[in-house]
């Protein structure tokens, strides 16, 4: 067969053959970055973009947060936090 004749590869189907190459290798590489940060991302602290569990409040500070919020009066605050430090 002549060059550029016959099956059809000529500079065009190799500048599209390596684009195609290209995007599936940065595809590849896309993922496994995406893969990794996905699996490391328990390690990280806040200010490195994780984010950190939020804590479970105790008994005493619900008691608080009710008693700020009017929920409870004076004397039914202090009755419940003696109960609890008891």
């Amino acid at each position: 067969m002549w060059p550029g004749h016959g099956w059809g590869y000529n500079w065009g189907m190799m500048l599209v053959g390596g684009l195609f190459m290209l995007l599936f290798w940065g595809g590849v590489i896309a993922l496994a970055v995406f893969a990794i940060r996905a699996f490391t991302r328990s390690d990280r602290t806040p200010d490195q973009g994780g984010s950190i569990p939020p804590r479970a409040q105790t008994p005493l500070e619900v008691l608080q947060q009710r008693y700020a919020r009017g929920e409870l009066t004076r004397e039914e605050y202090l009755e419940i936090r003696r109960d609890l430090e008891t």
